[in-house]
């Protein structure tokens, strides 16, 4: 049986126009010249030092795009790229609908992972989970978000996994948008030392933002968790060390169990 839940914490921007697509192309790291209608990608609108500012699902749409981003920073995201726009032939515009999203059904259209499911923007629909549910899964797979793992301005698309996504978050074969110089030399140099890892306890884990230590020394910050179960960001040969040797690896007195996600495609240096 499929499971719905309302984002409450997601909302909606429009980005209209004839000059849309090369707007946004212009901008964000994803590739929306690529977009079939009705098709979806995930980006982010970086800073010109190469951190996330913005994160979204695109969609395109049949007068541009639509992009789903976290609901506390839709009006910042909004004045952003109006800064942008200039005298460029687009219309950006909030969008009343709501943000759902169903998983365990045979549309699974997440670009991020196929288990995350595909997002419905309606007025209503009937629901029959929680975002908490939802935000199980997401961890479950290693997926971190904005806001729920990490501030914005405060990470590397690299770090936040962009680079591993089944659809990535980054195309590294298009033109230039901002942030990009850092961004391709981190690709193309491998200079990317934190990542987000799995991390579990016996108890309930501290918040976003906790410090992880190993041996008196900090190893990482925890994302999000839901219960027992979440997200960390960690320096990889520090953990790494850690775990070699035995050490315990806490976060306010809590023993963590750290493990990579099954989307990341590299392994512990060695």
């Amino acid at each position: 049986m499929s499971k719905t839940a309302h984002l409450d914490d997601r909302a909606l921007l429009t980005v209209s126009g004839e000059a849309a697509t090369d707007f946004l192309q212009n901008l964000v790291t994803c590739d929306v010249e690529k977009l079939e209608t009705d098709a979806t990608t995930f980006g982010a609108l970086l800073t010109p030092q190469g951190k996330i500012l913005f994160e979204f699902l695109v969609t395109k749409t049949t007068n541009g795009f639509l992009l789903d981003c976290r609901a506390d920073m839709r009006d910042d995201l909004l004045k952003r790229l109006m800064f942008y726009r200039l005298r460029a032939a687009v219309d950006l515009a909030p969008d009343p609908a709501d943000v759902f999203v169903i998983w365990d059904d045979d549309a699974d259209t997440d670009p991020r992972n196929t288990k995350l499911g595909h997002r419905v923007y309606s007025d209503t629909i009937p629901t029959n989970a929680s975002p908490e549910n939802w935000h199980a899964i997401r961890i479950s797979v290693g997926v971190p978000e904005l806001g729920m793992d990490f501030d914005a301005s405060s990470v590397f698309p690299h770090e936040a996994m962009m680079d591993q996504y089944e659809t990535a978050g980054v195309d590294f074969a298009k033109g230039c948008y901002v942030g990009q110089e850092v961004v391709s030399r981190m690709q193309h140099r491998s200079t990317t030392r934190s990542r987000f890892v799995h991390v579990s306890g016996e108890k309930t884990l501290p918040a976003m933002g906790a410090e992880i230590a190993a041996q008196e020394k900090k190893i990482g910050t925890m994302g999000s968790a839901v219960k027992n179960k979440g997200l960390a960001l960690v320096r990889l040969d520090r953990a790494a060390a850690a775990r070699e040797i035995g050490a315990k690896i806490t976060c306010d007195d809590v023993a963590l169990d750290i493990q990579l996600p099954e989307l990341f495609a590299g392994d512990w240096p060695s």
